[in-house]
Formats: C-alpha cells, structure tokens, sequence
C-alpha cells in the first residue's frame, strides 16, 4: 500500500513539476510568446529575432526544473531550482542567445541571397551546415549551464561544437524534437505552451544531456573534452 501511494505521490510531483515548467516557460518568454500570438511571424521575424535572447535564461531554468523532476519538487522547490539557474545564467545565456540568433540571422540572410544563383548549389549546403552546428552548439551550452552555473562561456561552447559534431545523430534527434516545438508553437500556441512544451524539453534535455556524457560525468574542466 505504501509502495501505491508513494508511486502516485511520484507521479503527481513528476505532473506537477512539467507544468510548473510549462508556466514558468511562459513567463519567462512573454514577450517573444506574445509576439507570436498577435503578430505574423513570417513578417515579424526581426522583432521576434531580437527577443529571443531574452528567453534563454528560462530555457536553462526549465532544463535545471526537468532535470530536478526525479527529487519530487515541491511549490518553493521548483520556484527555487528555477530562479536559481536563472539568476545564474542569465548574463551569459542571453549573450549566447544572442550571439546565437545573430549568427543564423546573418546565414539565412545569406542563404537567401544565394537561392536561385549559380553559386548556391555550393554555398547554400554549406550555410545549412553552419546554421545546424550554431544552434546545435548554443542548445548543448543551455544545457551546460544548467548543469554546470560556474562553467566559463567559452570553454562551454568549445566542447559543445566538438561534442555536437561528434556525436552528430544525437544532435539531430535534439534538433528535430525543438523544430516540432517551435512548429507548435507557431501553429497552436496554447496546446504547445500549455502541455507540449514540458515532455518535449524533457527529451531534448535528456538527449543533450546523454551527449554531454563526456564532458559533464568526468571531474574534469570542460574545456578539455575538446583540447
């Protein structure tokens, strides 16, 4: 009976916690979720471009949440393990962010450009490569901080990149599961907030953590895993 009740008990903490995380997400991302609702993303694509750095300190606070589900949150536990890993994280996700949406704005511009030109047949695979590895990268660094609040930027990035191209068919899992995210949503923006966004963060998050492996599991600076 008490193996029952404390099975349920898990099961509820572990529902609670993803939607807590869904609402946390929400308010974290606001103004980028509102200008999805009420604007048209095809044309508003700059706007939206420059307020998504904003919320990548809530997606490093959901990825600590997710990662916490295991301890049965409580109310203050996920509020807390939350602005924890914002507080944390927010200077330097935000410049990831931001570095991050820069550098695929500037290769979709690009890309763009090159479409339908003699010369896109060969730079256009090559854009499509770099803009899979910046948000690859930038993913995988979210991770770390959640993981690692004390890791220096750059020698978090410099294992990223290694890390996402090595071991590339789990990066392309992790991608494909945030590109039907983003899908829904654009498409339904309260089913995707509202309950998809949790269970599909968990995966990501858990894929990226299994890729991770190398350089989180050692006690080791994560710098070396790509030296």
């Amino acid at each position: 009976m008490g193996t029952r009740a404390e099975t349920y008990a898990a099961i509820l903490h572990t529902v609670y916690g993803a939607l807590m995380a869904n609402l946390l997400l929400v308010v974290g991302c606001l103004p980028l979720v509102v200008g999805v609702i009420v604007t048209d993303p095809a044309r508003s694509w700059p706007l939206l471009a420059l307020l998504t750095p904003g919320c990548t300190p809530a997606l490093v606070g959901v990825f600590a949440v997710l990662a916490s589900l295991g301890d049965r949150p409580s109310d203050a536990g996920v509020l807390r393990t939350f602005g924890r890993a914002w507080r944390a994280s927010w200077r330097r996700a935000t410049g990831l962010g931001a570095l991050a949406v820069g550098a695929v704005v500037v290769l979709g511009v690009d890309t763009r450009w090159a479409w339908g030109r003699q010369i896109g047949a060969l730079v256009i695979p090559v854009l499509a490569v770099l803009i899979v590895l910046v948000l690859a990268t930038a993913l995988l660094a979210l991770v770390v901080l959640a993981e690692r609040p004390g890791v220096r930027l750059r020698d978090a990035v410099r294992a990223c990149g290694y890390l996402a191209v090595r071991r590339w068919y789990l990066t392309l899992v992790s991608l494909t599961v945030l590109g039907l995210l983003v899908q829904l949503v654009a498409l339904r923006p309260a089913l995707a907030l509202g309950l998809a966004a949790a269970p599909l963060l968990y995966l990501v998050w858990a894929n990226s953590r299994y890729t991770l492996r190398p350089a989180l599991d050692p006690p080791l600076p994560i710098g070396a895993v790509a030296a």
